[in-house]
């Protein structure tokens, strides 16, 4: 992989975070090319990661052999259209765009690109995802491998082989920050009215998360065995525990979830439908 040239099509955060951690990894500068129509994030792509920028999509996409999609899903049309004609069976086509299905981007691109989909999430942006991918079957062993890399360069990757999941995906990992983010609001705010000075409540908040992520990943057991253990009888964890579930926590996150993926499905087809 680290002879081949990649192409950034889109210059931003999403592909800055991809870049960067390629390049942490050892990737060299030299071999990626990244197109933005926003010359001042090309310059400071350049200045500050060494890699090499162009206005011109077809040109950068020409020059590489795999080509990361990485743009508003609304304008993936136009840009497929621009790079479309320059694919050869040897190049493969990473599409980071939100909703946009394969159908959509095979008809684009073409019927013989090998494309993958993928679903990072926001924590990209600290190199700490959870990626997401979807191929064609156009896409070969040893490319389904290099795209494994580059999404790996920012946290950890999944395979799933129906497209499908991509929606069940979105509600669970591409939304999912929010939930977390929307509990340690709540908690924050809790914690004042209870008496902590708001700094406090913010670090103890942060910090517990945190922990609790950190003791989940490293750990090897399931989430419900780690709460079982850290949930004493008759104590202090188990009363606000069984707060929660009386209050049918169960219940509002299964409904949150399935609303998020039915949107999802929305959005796809609508999106399917305007740049069909």
């Amino acid at each position: 992989m680290k002879q081949q040239t990649i192409a950034f099509i889109g210059a931003g955060n999403m592909a800055r975070s991809l870049i960067g951690g390629l390049i942490s990894d050892g990737y060299q500068p030299a071999r990626i090319i990244a197109t933005d129509s926003d010359r001042q994030k090309l310059r400071d792509l350049e200045n500050d990661l060494g890699i090499r920028t162009d206005t011109r999509n077809a040109s950068a996409a020409e020059a590489a052999d795999i080509i990361v999609i990485a743009v508003k899903p609304q304008v993936v049309e136009q840009i497929a259209t621009e790079i479309g004609g320059v694919l050869g069976q040897r190049k493969m086509v990473i599409s980071i765009a939100a909703g946009i299905r394969m159908e959509s981007l095979a008809r684009w691109l073409g019927q013989e690109a090998a494309l993958v989909r993928a679903m990072p999430n926001t924590p990209a942006l600290v190199q700490s995802a959870a990626t997401v991918l979807y191929a064609n079957p156009r896409v070969s062993a040893e490319q389904r491998d290099t795209a494994e890399s580059i999404l790996r360069a920012v946290g950890l990757t999944l395979w799933v082989d129906d497209e499908d999941l991509m929606d069940a995906v979105t509600a669970l990992s591409g939304s999912g920050p929010a939930y977390f983010f929307l509990v340690m609001e709540i908690l924050e705010q809790i914690g004042c009215k209870l008496g902590l000075p708001p700094e406090s409540a913010r670090l103890l908040t942060l910090q517990t998360a945190f922990g609790a992520a950190k003791m989940a990943l490293e750990s090897g057991v399931d989430s419900s065995a780690l709460r079982t253990q850290v949930t004493s009888p008759g104590g202090t964890t188990e009363r606000a525990i069984g707060i929660l579930r009386q209050g049918g926590i169960e219940d509002l996150f299964e409904r949150a979830l399935k609303a998020a993926r039915e949107r999802s499905i929305e959005l796809s087809r609508m999106l399917g439908e305007r740049h069909g």
